[in-house]
C-alpha cells in the first residue's frame, strides 16, 4: 500500500475569528470551492512543521509569530497535521497567492458550515474537515462561542 500524503495545515485565529481560504472551483483539487485552511503537502524530508510555514509563506505572505501543534488527524486519503496560533497583522495585509478569496469566519459561519465571500458573491461551504476540525479546536479552546 502507498504511503498517505502528508499535509500541514494552520488554524489562524484573530479576535475569535478564524482565517479561512477560498479554495478555488476546479476540477482535481479536493474541496473545490469550499472553504479550508491555508496549508499544503509536506515536501520530501521536511517536518510538518517545516511545511507550514513554507506554505503560509507561500500562500499568503505571512510568518507567524507562533504556532503550536494542535493534532494529527488521519483519513483513508490523507494525514493532517494541525496547527494553530494567532493572527497578528489585518487580514488586507495578506497576500493571497493561492486560492480564491480569503477572510475571517465567525463562530457562527463555522457552525453553520457557510460562509460568504465577496469575490464568489455567495454563501460557500465549509469542507467538511476543515469544519470538524474547528469545531473541536473551539471545544478545547477560550474562544467565546458566539
Amino acid at each position: 500500500m502507498a504511503n498517505k500524503p502528508e499535509v500541514a495545515i494552520a488554524i489562524l485565529h484573530k479576535n475569535d475569528k478564524f482565517l479561512m481560504q477560498l479554495r478555488d472551483d476546479i476540477p482535481g483539487i479536493a474541496y473545490p470551492g469550499h472553504w479550508g485552511f491555508f496549508g499544503g503537502h509536506l515536501d520530501p524530508g521536511e517536518t510538518a512543521t517545516e511545511a507550514i510555514h513554507r506554505e503560509l509563506l507561500e500562500e499568503i505572505g505571512y510568518k507567524p509569530p507562533r504556532l503550536d501543534f494542535f493534532c494529527r488527524m488521519e483519513t483513508e486519503q490523507s494525514i493532517r497535521h494541525v496547527f494553530h496560533g494567532p493572527l497578528t497583522i489585518a487580514v488586507s495585509a495578506l497576500q493571497l497567492n493561492e486560492g480564491w478569496d480569503l477572510g475571517l469566519a465567525t463562530v457562527a459561519e463555522i457552525r453553520r458550515g457557510q460562509r460568504y465571500s465577496a469575490k464568489a458573491q455567495q454563501e460557500r461551504p465549509l469542507g467538511s474537515p476543515h469544519q470538524q476540525l474547528l469545531l473541536s479546536f473551539l471545544e478545547q479552546s477560550s474562544i467565546s462561542p458566539q
